[in-house]
């Protein structure tokens, strides 16, 4: 598996992806032939190498002729589906987008189909998200993981005038992440930086073991007292699973009434979680009780720990970071004779392991065509292993 790691010791911008991913071995050309399937004009893009305290990288520009637009959510999904990207680019790009939104409406106190965007809606923008996931695809990278984030302080001139640093949509991107900062009076982190960052990385923390491959360095546009660049660093992982690190949060419950655990999983999964699950136990005094654990993705965290309070009777939990690993996995959907279901197919060893239709589907499609549910899971399967092997 092939993976990739940035290295924010001088933060992260949407350029400074772009030039690192570049220095790192990616052809100018190639990255200008996936940008050119989006259906907008007036931009183009340069590289030229740049030196940051003696450390030679990078700088990508973004030339434009629209500095000054500003569009929807809405538009700027328009345009990334009517490209000819490839649809992975496609969704993830957008995640990125909703993500910058998300963090736009969380601060403006709206919602996300409402925000009108300001810098991060300008073409250039669009050029660097896109950019960045094609040439992520383009060097065929399986996984994407991260340092914690070195912000800086002071402010910044913008759209709604002077704002602290981090900007406040920054900030709301990067919860959940490990940040710090050294005191650097400079903007270090975007919200597109943090936007890409955010969506891309399966964990933060120190280098993930792999076999080294290639580096590269992206250039920011001020000189800074530190190397104002940003790494990345690409390599091949020993094993072919995926990783990534979850929080897990344990509570020991001996004084709630049984029939409202229902309740409080149901709760827990419908927030977020990506498990939440019940174990009998014998505490001390010969105690019966429940240990309610929930794995939770790292920024989902804080607001489960809200649930977990408000909803059972315990007065304290147990956290833990743990690291993952995965199947490949995937999600599509087959045409059957009985309607559309969706199949999870898992690889190993680069083949495929199982194909397992959706339960919801094959329980909706049996409820409406009168047919025995197992018979809609057998002709799921069917077709899937027909299509996929």
């Amino acid at each position: 598996m092939k993976l990739l790691y940035f290295d924010c010791f001088s933060g992260i911008s949407g350029d400074m992806i772009l030039g690192a991913l570049i220095d790192s071995g990616l052809p100018l050309d190639r990255l200008q032939h996936e940008l050119a399937k989006l259906p907008v004009t007036g931009f183009s893009v340069s590289a030229e190498k740049a030196v940051k305290n003696g450390i030679t990288g990078t700088k990508v520009t973004v030339h434009t002729d629209d500095q000054k637009a500003h569009r929807h959510l809405k538009q700027i999904m328009g345009i990334i589906e009517a490209s000819s990207l490839s649809n992975s680019v496609k969704q993830t790009s957008i995640r990125v987008f909703e993500t910058l939104a998300g963090a736009e409406a969380k601060i403006h106190d709206t919602t996300a189909d409402k925000i009108h965007f300001h810098e991060v809606g300008a073409l250039d923008a669009i050029v660097d998200i896109v950019g960045a996931i094609a040439a992520m695809e383009l060097l065929g990278i399986d996984q994407v993981w991260s340092s914690a984030v070195h912000v800086g302080t002071g402010f910044v001139d913008c759209q709604h005038g002077r704002l602290p640093l981090p900007a406040p949509a920054t900030v709301e991107i990067l919860k959940g992440t490990p940040v710090y900062s050294t005191g650097l009076d400079a903007e270090l982190v975007t919200p597109t930086g943090a936007a890409i960052l955010k969506t891309m990385s399966a964990g933060f923390g120190p280098f993930p073991p792999m076999t080294l491959e290639s580096v590269g360095y992206g250039a920011g546009s001020r000189d800074l007292p530190i190397p104002n660049l940003l790494r990345v660093l690409i390599g091949t992982s020993a094993d072919d699973y995926e990783m990534d690190q979850v929080d897990l949060i344990e509570a020991n419950i001996d004084n709630m009434p049984p029939e409202q655990f229902e309740y409080v999983v149901d709760k827990l999964m419908s927030s977020g979680a990506l498990d939440a699950y019940l174990t009998p136990i014998i505490m001390k005094k010969s105690r019966p009780a429940i240990t309610l654990s929930v794995i939770a993705r790292p920024q989902d965290a804080p607001r489960l720990l809200d649930v977990v309070f408000a909803e059972t009777t315990t007065l304290g939990v147990r956290l833990q970071k743990l690291e993952r690993r995965k199947l490949k996995r995937e999600v599509r959907t087959v045409v059957t004779k009985y309607g559309d279901v969706r199949v999870k197919l898992s690889w190993l060893s680069g083949r495929i392991r199982d194909i397992t239709p959706e339960y919801d589907d094959c329980r909706r499609l049996a409820e409406e065509k009168s047919v025995p549910l197992r018979e809609v899971f057998r002709e799921a399967a069917r077709v899937a292993r027909g299509e996929w092997g």
